[in-house]
């Protein structure tokens, strides 16, 4: 997956996480989360990865490009009956 700066903010925003919150949960600084989603910089792999990880843990779903383009949505929840 190659996750792209927009995603990431859009993501935080539906998790509603600042990205001190982020960075917390990938294990990387914050630092590095404020240059990717500014475009300052690109993500080494494993740092993608744990980015990548840390959002899909929370229940966000990553939308590769496609016909509409790339997006994140939540990941439906199954109820116990």
């Amino acid at each position: 997956m190659n996750l792209l700066p927009e995603q990431c903010r859009a993501a935080r925003g539906l998790l509603d996480w600042t990205q001190e919150q982020l960075a917390e949960r990938a294990g990387v600084a914050r630092s590095t989360v404020r240059d990717f989603e500014c475009r300052r910089h690109e993500l080494h792999r494993t740092t993608e990865e744990s980015v990548v990880w840390a959002l899909q843990e929370a229940g966000v779903i990553l939308l590769d490009s496609g016909e509409q383009g790339p997006g994140v949505r939540f990941r439906a929840m199954h109820k116990s009956v």
